[in-house]
């Protein structure tokens, strides 16, 4: 990491896959799910043998404690001898045991198991995909941001976390178990980096020292011997200038922070595909001269969400060695306030030579992602996805836990499956007919960056990006909403950054290479 960034509490639990009896399994506690059935609550698949440990007193005993088996729902059970661990933590599935419902559930008992040191996990775990929820969702659900924690309080929240937790699958022993298992405590961890980075203050995580991460982060996952091998360059505001980018110097001109274009390059042999990913790196937004409200302006650390993603999702793939090429570009600046700032009414030259009309500073986003795009394009991809924190309108039409996807139909069908398998709930939104009408609205530039009408913004944004691809295959994630969770933890996502897109991506490039 960057010298001014703090130092990020590795992890100190252990996971593994077994396939063990949980009601004999000796550990702190033991975790079971729970169905709604027209019957009323039962025990999910993979705790049969607990059900068969308490025989003919589990039902009332279900009965009596008011379990129901609701999608969060945790009771907690002293066992008394009659399972090996002291402790049976019950926790509701709703009605079906499927992926997502697991994961979740997961998510939930990593934070119900308090103080213990071991903990057995028995939820349903009978496919590689379900093996996968269970490990993904205790991983992410147990996660927590303490790097700027005083002493105490951060050795308090790593004392809470258990020393080992055990995973029971019957298929433990086969490849196809332990691959998922490997592969989900992969993806989690590329998940937790990205809450790691969209978490940590803005004034640590500037462009410069963003990237500095980024560059850190490429030594760490390059090192060794047998390590993937993920080039990186990074532009300064010096090249950012030679090379005509002005999107980003543009949005970043603001800032004492200048910006700076990574460029992260995965270029297996045998390569039989090439995706480019973009991702939106706005350190800090202030909204610029069309600045803010207060009350919205404090959560904006996280609108780097996008940029964290596909750097993840790019270290992911390439351990994973599938064999395609991607290239990944991640425009970073702080869109902040001075003299030096961009004004309502200047004219930026894109990249390329498209000139862009700015009226409002606080669509800062599609302008640097506009460089970045045509930089991407001149890679020659077979296609682009490009991850964004863009519109507050996506946010307004889909609600803070669905992404938006946009695009060329075949790219934004093979998304919405590959989020399907991720767990992460995206929906496709259309680009009209209209739009491409309103984003050459301009009477001095060849784009409007803006134009002030209330309805279709998140839209507008998406005609715009499409400006920039060149006719390429291309998808728009807009992020917007599931990016940031402002309240409470809910099922394996906790507060604050989420790391959403990172496992969409992967499984998008891992769908991508079994073609």
């Amino acid at each position: 990491m960057a010298a001014n960034l703090p130092d990020y509490p590795a992890s100190v639990t252990t996971y593994t896959l077994r396939s063990a009896n949980p009601a004999k399994t000796r550990c702190d506690a033991v975790v079971v799910g729970v169905v709604q059935t027209a019957k009323g609550a039962e025990l999910a698949e993979g705790a049969d043998e607990v059900g068969k440990a308490y025989g003919r007193k589990l039902r009332p005993l279900l009965a009596t404690l008011g379990v129901t088996g609701k999608a969060g729902e945790t009771v907690k059970i002293p066992t008394s001898g009659t399972l090996a661990s002291p402790l049976l933590v019950l926790v509701g599935l709703g009605k079906k045991a499927d992926p997502v419902a697991v994961r979740r559930a997961a998510g939930v008992a990593a934070r119900s198991v308090g103080n213990a040191a071991s903990v057995a996990v028995a939820l349903p775990a009978g496919s590689p995909e379900l093996v996968r929820a269970v490990t993904e969702g205790h991983l992410l659900g147990g996660y927590a941001f303490t790097a700027y924690k005083s002493g105490g309080a951060k050795q308090e929240s790593k004392s809470s976390a258990p020393g080992e937790v055990v995973v029971l699958s019957e298929g433990a022993r086969r490849k196809d178990f332990t691959t998922a298992f490997e592969e989900a405590q992969l993806v989690a961890g590329a998940v937790a980096a990205t809450r790691d980075w969209v978490n940590t203050p803005p004034g640590d995580l500037t462009p410069p020292a963003f990237a500095d991460a980024v560059v850190a982060a490429t030594k760490e996952l390059t090192k060794g011997r047998g390590a993937p091998k993920v080039a990186i360059t990074v532009h300064d505001e010096k090249a950012l200038a030679e090379l005509g980018c002005g999107g980003i110097l543009g949005v970043g001109a603001g800032s004492d922070a200048p910006p700076r274009l990574v460029e992260l390059s995965y270029s297996p042999k045998g390569a039989q595909h090439h995706l480019a990913l973009v991702g939106k790196g706005i350190t800090f937004d202030s909204g610029g001269l069309t600045i803010k409200p207060a009350a919205s302006m404090h959560e904006m650390k996280s609108d780097m969400a996008g940029a964290a993603a596909v750097v993840q999702a790019t270290y992911v793939i390439a351990a994973l060695g599938l064999p395609i090429r991607v290239s990944t570009f991640v425009p970073m600046a702080e869109n902040m306030v001075s003299g030096n700032a961009v004004r309502p009414g200047d004219v930026l030259t894109i990249y390329g030579g498209t000139t862009v009309e700015v009226t409002n500073t606080d669509a800062e986003g599609r302008l640097v992602l506009a460089d970045a795009l045509v930089w991407a394009t001149e890679q020659k991809p077979d296609m682009i996805l490009d991850v964004a924190t863009l519109t507050g309108h996506m946010v307004v039409a889909l609600g803070d836990k669905v992404a938006g996807v946009m695009g060329s139909s075949p790219i934004v069908d093979d998304v919405l499956a590959a989020a399907a398998v991720a767990g992460e709930e995206m929906w496709p939104m259309p680009i009209p007919e209209g739009m491409t009408e309103r984003i050459h609205s301009s009477k001095i530039a060849d784009l409007a960056q803006h134009d002030w009408v209330r309805w279709g913004g998140g839209l507008f944004a998406a005609a715009f990006l499409r400006e920039f691809t060149a006719g390429i295959p291309w998808a728009h994630l807009d992020i917007a909403g599931p990016s940031f969770n402002s309240g409470g933890a809910f099922g394996h996502v906790t507060p604050g950054g989420t790391g959403v897109a990172v496992a969409t991506v992967v499984d998008y490039a891992r769908a991508l290479a079994a073609k």
